[in-house]
């Protein structure tokens, strides 16, 4: 019970902070010039994302809402079944923060139709992002790095139905 009044509390804090980001662009940057953080470098660049990650899948949005909605009960469910034991406090912090930048990007989703996007790296013509892309993104790295370097496969006997 602990564990999920601090997660939850954590995830609302993670949702604010991208949901007060994106206000501050849609308020600040939309129908105004690019602001330059490091010239041709760094910038904040408004673009409402009709699509995915990095702007795939364009005008797809039934799809993302069934999509996020399963990848969001999959997170739900692993963070719920790990066990509460500081071996596993790497993949509860991942998942708190997939579930935040899921969630951020889906409260925009149904509000607007679109994700707020405001993060560009010009030097690479990156495409443009927001937190909760980060979140998502940064957090899917470390699961990876932690699943093929860190745990073993047994340390995943959590996740059978079975009940030790």
């Amino acid at each position: 019970m602990k564990k999920t009044i601090k997660g939850g509390f954590f995830i609302v804090l993670l949702i604010m902070l991208d949901q007060l980001t994106k206000l501050w662009a849609k308020t600040s940057l939309k129908g105004h010039p690019d602001i330059t953080i490091i010239d041709n470098v760094f910038s904040l660049h408004y673009l409402e994302n009709h699509g995915a990650a990095f702007g795939m899948l364009q005008n797809k949005q039934a799809f993302f809402l069934i999509m996020t909605s399963i990848i969001l009960c999959g997170v739900v469910y692993a963070y719920y079944r790990l066990p509460d034991t500081p071996k596993y406090r790497p993949l509860e912090i991942v998942s708190l923060f997939i579930t935040a930048g899921a969630i951020g990007n889906l409260i925009d989703r149904i509000a607007y139709g679109y994700v707020v996007d405001f993060l560009y790296f010009e030097l690479i013509d990156f495409p443009v992002f927001n937190v909760a892309d980060c979140y998502v993104t940064c957090s899917a790295f470390f699961l990876v790095l932690f699943v093929l370097f860190y745990y073993k496969d047994e340390d995943f006997a959590f996740l059978s139905r079975k009940e030790a």
